[in-house]
């Protein structure tokens, strides 16, 4: 029988539910106090309060487990090195947050044996959140008991295709500025919902495709598996499965490979194919009436 994530997934819930009340009541506050780290991103007194509350959690919850936060590193549990690891960035859109823009959540995720098996995405201030685990579909909803399954949508060509993304910087760093455009260029519409978001919408079937240049394990483990379970794909743009790479590519399943024709070639693979350059040629639409399926795949009501 398969091995059952509930109880981890139930406190995942608990730690969402301190980390929303934490983070909620300095949103918005004229006096927060905002810190640029090494890298020039931001850091706030809410990204340490909500790492450091679920730290606190996990250490008499879970004292066997290794605990890696985006604020302060690693941390060992009892049983050393190996086995499970919990993996956290507790507020994913500090720039937004910063600004009080609402999309912004905390990501919590539970890796074992180099899988990521349990994650939960909470955004307070959108009032969503989404979850899953290993083997038994993504859901969204207010609660455990509260919720619906969600599916990744059946588009199966790019002109039908919608795209999100964070933003258009990175792209070029990585030597792929031309080949993201083109591809933006090529599908039906595209938005900067940006962030995890992009991801929770690829999840429900409101998105096809969703792409960024330059990210850390802490902020795609818990899109991972909820990307996986709703159906879909999630690769670095050198085609590893997870969030292990430095950059992510998540889509519907169907359009993984078109995607990737655009965006999976680096410099020490040899050549670029230069086809992705040349436009398609539009084939001709009955009556000038373009049709598109955005339906997604029928699941069964949530318990």
């Amino acid at each position: 029988m398969a091995h059952s994530y509930n109880d981890d997934l139930r406190l995942a819930h608990v730690l969402a539910d301190n980390a929303d009340n934490l983070s909620m009541d300095r949103f918005g506050a004229i006096d927060l106090q905002v810190d640029t780290k090494p890298d020039m991103t931001y850091v706030t007194e809410s990204d340490e309060a909500v790492e450091a509350a679920i730290r606190r959690t996990l250490k008499s919850a879970r004292t066997r487990d290794i605990v890696l936060g985006e604020e302060n590193g690693e941390v060992e549990g009892t049983s050393g090195p190996g086995g499970r690891r919990w993996i956290i960035d507790p507020i994913d859109g500090t720039s937004n947050f910063v600004r009080g823009v609402p999309v912004w959540a905390t990501l919590i995720a539970l890796e074992e044996d180099g899988e990521i098996v349990a994650g939960c995405v909470s955004a307070p201030a959108l009032g969503r959140r989404w979850w899953a685990s290993k083997g038994t579909g993504a859901y969204t909803g207010k609660s455990l008991m509260a919720s619906r399954e969600i599916r990744v949508s059946q588009v199966s060509d790019l002109d039908s295709a919608s795209v999100s993304y964070a933003s258009l910087g990175g792209w070029d760093a990585i030597g792929k500025g031309d080949a993201f455009a083109a591809l933006l260029r090529r599908c039906w519409r595209t938005r900067a919902y940006g962030d995890f978001w992009s991801y929770m919408l690829l999840a429900e079937g409101a998105v096809d495709i969703a792409a960024e240049p330059e990210l850390k394990v802490w902020d795609m483990a818990a899109l991972d598996i909820v990307v996986r379970e709703a159906g879909g794909t999630f690769t670095s743009l050198a085609g590893q499965p997870g969030p292990w790479g430095d950059n992510a590519l998540a889509t519907n399943g169907r359009l993984h490979d078109s995607a990737m024709a655009y965006l999976g070639h680096f410099p020490d693979q040899g050549p670029p194919d230069q086809s992705w350059t040349d436009e398609p040629e539009p084939e001709p639409e009955p009556d000038n009436v373009r049709s598109f399926d955005f339906t997604r795949e029928h699941v069964e009501d949530a318990p």
